[in-house]
Formats: C-alpha cells, sequence, structure tokens
C-alpha cells in the first residue's frame, strides 16, 4: 500500500479521494485527513479492527465524540449502523467530517454538532465511540454511560496506558461490564457493555 492508500485490519482500506482503490471485497472509507488524523494513529486503528467485529453495529445508532475527520462514524455507517451523530468541539474538525461524510456518500445519515457531550441534551444511542484523552473519558464518564441504552456498547480510546486501569475502574463502577481491554504501542483502548 501506498501512502495514498492504506489497509487497517482485516475489512477497511481507507483511500485518499479521487485516488482508484482495488475491487476487492474490503470497504473503502474516503478521507481527505485534514489536521485530524485519517487512520494512521494507533488509536484510531484500534477503533476501525474491534468495530469490525462487533455485530451489534447492525442497525445501531451511534455517537462519535470528538469525531475529528469522521472516520469511526463512516466506518460503523459501513459496517451497517444506521445512523451516526459526530460531536466535536472544533467548527474546522465538524467541517472536515461533513466533506468527508459526503465523499463516502453518507451525508445524510449523519448528524454534525459543534460543541460538547452536554450539546446532546441526553440522547441516548446504542454505540458510544469516544477516541480522545484517558482524562476527559474521566471527566465525561456518567454522562457517557448515561448516553448509551442498557445492553449497549461503548467503545474508549486515547487512553494512555497509565489511564488505562483508572478509566476501567471508573466505568465499572458505573455498572459496565469489561469485553475487552487492548494495550497498545502508547495508548489503549477499551470495549464496555452496559448493564440493564
Amino acid at each position: 500500500m501506498t501512502s495514498d492508500q492504506f489497509e487497517i485490519g482485516n475489512l477497511f482500506r481507507i483511500v485518499k479521494p479521487g485516488l482508484p482503490a482495488p475491487e476487492d471485497r474490503r470497504i473503502k472509507l474516503i478521507i481527505d485527513k485534514g489536521a485530524f488524523g485519517s487512520g494512521e494513529h494507533e488509536t484510531t486503528a484500534s477503533c476501525l479492527e474491534m468495530m469490525e467485529r462487533m455485530p451489534e453495529i447492525k442497525g445501531s445508532r451511534l455517537l462519535d465524540l470528538g469525531s475529528g475527520t469522521g472516520i469511526l462514524a463512516i466506518g460503523a455507517l459501513k459496517l451497517g449502523a444506521d445512523d451516526a451523530v459526530c460531536v466535536d468541539i472544533s467548527p474546522d474538525a465538524i467541517r472536515t467530517c461533513e466533506h468527508n461524510c459526503a465523499l463516502n456518500d453518507l451525508r445524510t445519515r449523519v448528524r454534525l454538532v459543534t460543541g460538547t457531550l452536554a450539546s446532546l441534551k441526553g440522547e441516548v444511542f446504542d454505540l458510544v465511540v469516544a477516541n480522545i484523552y484517558g482524562d476527559l473519558l474521566l471527566d465525561l464518564a456518567d454522562q457517557l454511560v448515561a448516553g448509551v441504552r442498557s445492553g449497549g456498547h461503548l467503545l474508549l480510546s486515547g487512553i494512555l496506558w497509565e489511564y488505562n486501569f483508572d478509566v476501567r475502574q471508573a466505568y465499572q463502577r458505573l455498572g459496565c461490564e469489561l469485553v475487552e481491554n487492548r494495550m497498545l504501542q502508547e495508548f489503549s483502548t477499551l470495549r464496555l457493555k452496559r448493564g440493564n
């Protein structure tokens, strides 16, 4: 693979806009990088790899908090999620996200919100994805757990190793079951299921 395209996991191929990609079984994600990454970072790749093993994504309603380029929401929608809400505090990130959703013909299935988790006013989702810093995941634990339905899933990444234990403990104390704890080179990714 060239720098213009690369593979993630067993299912995804990340491609720059306007470039041909091999016709194969891989799911093509067209991402115009912008300033917010396009899958090269280990936390983004880890989330995509974990999502491709989650049959629960099909038909789900997704929240992507700290959406950046929108790559995780786009990946989830191409895996069969029904719709997504992308939230980022950066207007530039939201513009990039909108552009990438349009490149992937998904604009009508994504709601874009410039703001914070509080901007959603208590909405509930089947799957919450948050690839943000570990200290933020600790600060937002109550709100994030409240934002996922009973039996729904949280996919949390951007967690430096030293935050891993504290983040796990915080979400487990709030009634979440740890499904997978994946340690990367510097960061970690957690998949949790909210109890009933």
